[in-house]
């Protein structure tokens, strides 16, 4: 007999009890048969309890706990706080609602504990970041104090809406290069929402997919990242707000963004740009070195072949036209380094 069979059986014996509890408190209406009540009532209470049971027992259990493991633990200490202190009002209120007429000083009490609990906990799961941050600020400041030291910028990089679109961050994150908290302004995440609420299919679907990232980030433990309400009232371009919110809190700005990277770059600002670091670490071939690519298209000049490497890298080969479709070796014969990325120019080695 398995465990879901045991909790249908004794949900029947339950509910039946509180059926036949239900069928005593309506006998004291005229006209009513009270055993023909009672064991009607008793018998649908038994079946709705041999339906329910698991799913208000075994498969409730098994989902809380489920969603108590993919929490990160910030939550679920601010989860814990929110709803302590959110019951811990409730109970000075329980006094005064008791006093209410029958029954509302039985049922207010209860309504109030829920209602109260269920508002606490949310509203700490939505700002518990920003609410551990201004409790870590001053302890910060006073650490800094006693220790003689003066205080330092705060330890974060502002993330731009393009590179949570862009979505190459979450596999950067998983390498441990990005060691500082990843800050997401909350007029940035407002951006990715309005892109993912398009009527555009392509932008909305770019939009989903960057909100899927954020929420990878936020369950990773490698690299820690939080939403803050900072935000620079006077400007209303998301671009110039991340400027200036970079210049006020002295932190670098993660993007992919050409124009954002240079006008930050005018302004004195540190640019850490997701394609610069792609093209960084790509490998780096010398004229001479040998390779095998597959032809895919013609190139601009006559007879050119082109090809791409695994990286993305555009490959020219002279008279190499009629190798298309075909992988053939080729000779680096020239390393170009554009603006737009780098390009290989080659020949057939036979």
């Amino acid at each position: 007999m398995n465990l879901e069979l045991v909790f249908r059986l004794v949900g029947m014996v339950v509910f039946a009890i509180l059926g036949a509890q239900v069928a005593r408190s309506l006998q004291i209406f005229p006209n009513t048969n009270s055993d023909q009540l009672l064991i009607a009532l008793s018998l649908s209470f038994s079946l709705l309890g041999l339906l329910v049971t698991p799913y208000i027992t075994i498969h409730l259990y098994n989902r809380i706990r489920n969603e108590i493991r993919r929490m990160p633990a910030s939550r679920l200490i601010a989860s814990v706080i929110g709803l302590t202190i959110a019951l811990a009002i409730a109970a000075f209120l329980a006094a005064p609602l008791s006093k209410l007429p029958q029954p509302l000083n039985q049922i207010a009490p209860i309504i109030v504990s829920i209602l109260f609990g269920y508002t606490g906990i949310a509203v700490m799961i939505m700002r518990h970041q920003d609410i551990f941050a201004l409790i870590e600020r001053p302890l910060l400041t006073s650490a800094n104090r006693f220790g003689g030291q003066s205080n330092q910028p705060e330890e974060v990089v502002l993330v731009d809406s393009s590179v949570i679109i862009d979505g190459r961050i979450a596999d950067i994150s998983q390498t441990g290069f990005i060691m500082k908290t990843l800050l997401v302004p909350r007029f940035v995440l407002n951006e990715v929402q309005y892109i993912s609420d398009s009527p555009d299919p392509l932008r909305r679907n770019r939009g989903r997919r960057g909100l899927e990232i954020l929420s990878r980030l936020q369950e990773s433990a490698i690299i820690p990242i939080r939403i803050t309400d900072r935000d620079i009232d006077d400007v209303r371009e998301v671009d110039d707000k991340l400027v200036m919110l970079a210049k006020e809190i002295q932190c670098p700005i993660l993007t992919t963004d050409y124009n954002l990277n240079r006008v930050a770059k005018l302004q004195g600002i540190m640019v850490l740009n997701v394609n610069e670091l792609a093209n960084a670490v790509k490998y780096v071939y010398l004229p001479g070195e040998s390779l095998t690519l597959r032809i895919i298209d013609e190139g601009t000049d006559r007879g050119q072949g082109v090809g791409y490497l695994d990286d993305g890298t555009m490959v020219v080969v002279e008279n190499g036209s009629r190798h298309i479709n075909h992988d053939i070796e080729v000779i680096v014969t020239k390393v170009l380094q554009t603006a737009a990325g780098r390009m290989i120019f080659a020949r057939p080695e036979k």
